[in-house]
């Protein structure tokens, strides 16, 4: 720098190089060439250091309006790094001073979040631990995605443990799902010697049939029946086809035995489904009775329709004409309360009317009210085409629409009715 021609005080220039001062423990460095006059590359260069300046500003500013300030450390160390070998001239201790302290900042928040972050993941350690030795597999293997989510939600912890506790949780979760595949691997095993067994006695049950005498062949189907039942279950997407072709060939054994001998077999009802017969029945007699007692029928229905629910038949066993005969008298009772209702507000010398002048007057406000339900109808399925049936919202939809629906087809029942009392009374 003694035979330096332009001196400042961060820089100068040399035989038309322009040189940066040495600060801390960098030594002069060469940042440009002079390009015109020596003043005009100083110039230049000072006016560079405003970038650096910048730079260092913005980083403090994002750092304080950021939520996650400690993923600013990266970018930190990475300005630092280039300020070190920016081509400028200017003051740079402060600069680095201040990246130093925003450093220290960012690095206790860091350690400070990556402590919560092991108490937070140790926690999920300890939850994992409780559950994972069940045997409860399906709500098991929920349970354990639920908590490996919030673990990956859940950010670093310091580099001295972040082995240990990855390998501990992931222990937990690889000796779970083991577990689990050994399980279904043995319980397909088990199925698949069910399904070979169901094959054999298939076939020898068709064996069976071919016998000429049928006294044998209907005890030798007997045996074979109760053999089939000791074998055990399958999953019906596997075994119900099999399990229809053994009881169709059982099925017509057994009929045409008791057609030659004679036996009539008595269907037996379950007793849910006798329960419920009744409870339809009864309704159907409540949806009869005269206007005076409707009140009294809704009511009773009520009772019934809970009632109802309580009684849990499996899907397959349920009787679907017992079902709609119930459903139907019960909408009828409804409707014809809400009518009566209606007729209580609206005319209240009502009962005083002829025969006739009253079913005039239920056939005019049922019309009505059949025409604005069906307005309304009109209006609920605009949209009808852009529902998904597996969308629970969508679903509650349709279910409103189908009730609607339901609700003035038995409008319109009523109304058949009332039309051929009015021609009789007439």
């Amino acid at each position: 720098m003694e035979n330096a021609s332009l001196v400042d005080e961060y820089g100068y220039v040399e035989d038309g190089k322009v040189f940066l001062k040495g600060y801390l423990d960098y030594p002069d460095r060469q940042i440009g060439e002079v390009k015109r006059t020596e003043q005009e590359a100083l110039d230049y260069f000072k006016n560079r250091f405003i970038i650096a300046q910048s730079k260092v500003a913005q980083l403090e500013e994002e750092v304080t309006e950021a939520q996650n300030k400690g993923s600013y450390l990266t970018k930190l160390l990475q300005l630092r790094r280039k300020l070190i070998s920016f081509d400028a001239i200017g003051d740079f201790p402060p600069l680095l001073d201040r990246l130093d302290q925003l450093e220290d900042i960012l690095s206790g928040l860091i350690h400070t979040n990556q402590l919560k972050n092991l108490e937070i993941k140790r926690a999920l350690i300890a939850e994992a631990e409780v559950i994972a030795g069940s045997d409860d597999w399906k709500p098991t293997a929920e349970a354990l995605q639920d908590i490996k989510t919030k673990w990956i939600k859940t950010g670093p912890v310091d580099k001295s443990v972040e082995a240990e506790v990855e390998d501990q949780f992931q222990a937990l979760l690889d000796g779970f799902f083991q577990r689990r595949r050994e399980f279904f691997n043995e319980q397909n095993k088990v199925i698949q010697e069910r399904l070979d067994q169901y094959e054999e006695m298939i076939k020898l049950v068709e064996r069976a049939v071919r016998n000429p005498d049928l006294d044998v062949v209907y005890q030798e189907v007997r045996r074979l029946n109760n053999a089939w039942k000791n074998i055990g279950e399958v999953p019906i997407k596997k075994g119900g086809k099999l399990h229809k072709r053994f009881k169709r060939t059982v099925q017509y054994v057994f009929e045409k035995y008791n057609n030659a001998k004679g036996i009539v077999i008595q269907k037996r009802i379950d007793p849910r489904i006798e329960q419920q017969m009744k409870m339809a029945d009864e309704a159907e007699s409540l949806s009869k009775v005269p206007d005076s007692e409707i009140f009294t029928s809704a009511n009773r229905a009520k009772e019934l329709l809970n009632a109802w629910k309580e009684i849990k038949v499996p899907f397959k066993m349920q009787d679907k004409a017992v079902n709609e005969k119930f459903r139907a008298a019960c909408d009828k009772i409804f409707e014809l309360s809400y009518l009566g209702r209606v007729l209580d507000r609206k005319y209240p010398a009502f009962s005083l009317k002829s025969q006739a002048e009253q079913l005039r007057t239920k056939i005019r406000e049922l019309e009505y009210l059949v025409k604005r339900e069906k307005n309304d109808l009109q209006f609920s399925m605009q949209d009808i085409d852009s529902l998904d049936p597996e969308n629970p919202e969508d679903k509650q939809i349709l279910n409103k629409i189908n009730t609607q629906k339901r609700k003035i087809a038995m409008k319109e029942v009523i109304l058949r009715e009332f039309h051929r009392a009015l021609a009789a009374a007439e």
